[in-house]
């Protein structure tokens, strides 16, 4: 596991994720999983273009399936930005750095430039 990436599970969900006072990108994967595995360079990236401003954690499904339920993963991986408490933008399957990126642009910067959303992530 990288240092920029923390692995958390069920029982610290809240308060890493919910009660979080940066946006939190949460990786919903599987050891086992194949295409989880190969997000992993493309979550490196983000992890280190977005640290000052957003976490990236990773919650394993298998060990901790109360927060995977709670939010609707029924496949993986899924990406799920939380912002703010919520979730406000899902990403489904192996995706690349520069898509991931885009999302939490719009996430982000519309916070930091104090920009009103609009409601329009997918999560």
């Amino acid at each position: 596991m990288s240092e920029l990436i923390r692995e958390i599970a069920d029982d610290d969900f809240v308060q890493v994720v919910l009660q979080s006072d940066r946006p939190v990108l949460v990786d919903f994967w599987a050891p086992w999983c194949g295409p989880c595995r190969a997000l992993a360079p493309a979550l490196e990236a983000v992890a280190a273009t977005w640290a000052s401003r957003a976490r990236v954690v990773k919650l394993n499904v298998d060990t901790s399936p109360i927060s995977a339920e709670r939010f609707s993963v029924h496949a993986i991986p899924t990406l799920i930005l939380f912002k703010g408490g919520r979730a406000v933008e899902r990403l489904l399957g192996a995706t690349n750095t520069a898509e991931i990126a885009r999302k939490l642009d719009h996430h982000i910067d519309a916070g930091a430039n104090g920009e009103r959303e609009h409601g329009t992530g997918r999560a």
